[in-house]
């Protein structure tokens, strides 16, 4: 299923699709900067790739999941290896960098179910 980017509030039917390819989860990357994600796919490059052709900045995408059935984010994606940004594992270690990711994604993502 392709990638969907989000500027807005992801409709079910997104939800649905992004679903389609893990069934429990949604990988995510969030440009922070920006304040626009991705959801899909099978891999987080994939919704990175989508970013940086849209106009981001690697150094401001960071991976996630979404787990809709939880409303959960788990912050941890192999994106996330950038000791040249200072995060030298798959866990996103700067805490703001973690709110201002967990905060787009319950803005685009949040109550929002298949």
């Amino acid at each position: 299923m392709p990638v969907h980017l989000l500027r807005e509030r992801a409709t079910p039917q997104q939800i649905t699709e992004m679903l389609t390819d893990l069934e429990v989860m949604i990988k995510i990357v969030v440009d922070v900067r920006r304040e626009v994600m991705t959801g899909g796919g099978n891999m987080h490059y994939d919704g990175e790739q989508a970013l940086v052709e849209d106009g981001s900045q690697q150094s401001d995408t960071w991976g996630a999941n979404w787990y809709p059935s939880r409303q959960a984010v788990e912050f941890e994606a192999l994106i996330n290896i950038r000791p040249r940004d200072g995060n030298p594992s798959m866990l996103i270690q700067d805490s703001d960098i973690r709110h201002k990711v967990e905060h787009i994604a319950r803005q685009y993502l949040e109550g929002v179910l298949p």
